[in-house]
């Protein structure tokens, strides 16, 4: 059964990183982006890493796409953003959304109730258990190139963080 989920898991990821890239409207691609970090949360969560899965929802779900959505709703273009937003939500835009975190919701619930999935779950995790130092060494030795890949990640969204601001800026001016 934890395979099963592993998949489904995994396509959602995959299924709501092609939404980010392919989604014209900022606000949606950044949700769409929420729910990828939730989802690889989860198969952080089914490998048996419950440390690496919290800190996924914490650190990536949590407070930076907050901070991405903030920002992107934070800037105004005109009225054109105006009748933007107005458009913003409806149905039709919102079902593929709706169905995905359903989805992911009812994985979770499905690994909170489940007797025999909750023992697999706490067995595989008590014969894992380390301290976060070891954690720490660990990713710092062997696994360091997923520490040089998350870097690159929040470097190039401050890049483009700044590269929207400055485009902002200048449309505000040229008006």
């Amino acid at each position: 059964m934890i395979e099963q989920m592993f998949f489904v898991s995994a396509t959602i990821t995959l299924l709501c990183a092609l939404l980010t890239v392919l989604n014209h409207n900022a606000v949606h691609a950044l949700l769409f982006m929420v729910l990828m970090m939730l989802a690889i949360a989860l198969i952080f969560f089914l490998l048996g890493a419950p440390f690496a899965a919290a800190l996924q929802v914490i650190v990536y779900a949590g407070a930076i796409m907050v901070l991405f959505i903030f920002v992107t709703m934070m800037l105004h273009l005109g009225p054109k953003s105006i009748t933007a937003e107005k458009r913003l939500f409806n149905l039709p835009s919102s079902i593929l959304a709706l169905v995905i975190s359903l989805t992911l919701l009812s994985q979770v619930l499905v690994l909170l109730f489940t007797a025999n999935m909750f023992d697999q779950t706490s067995a595989l995790l008590a014969s894992h258990s380390e301290t976060t130092k070891e954690i720490a060494v660990t990713l710092f030795t062997s696994h360091y190139q997923l520490i040089v890949l998350a870097a690159l990640m929040l470097l190039s969204a401050l890049i483009s963080a700044i590269h929207i601001s400055k485009a902002a800026i200048s449309n505000e001016e040229s008006i």
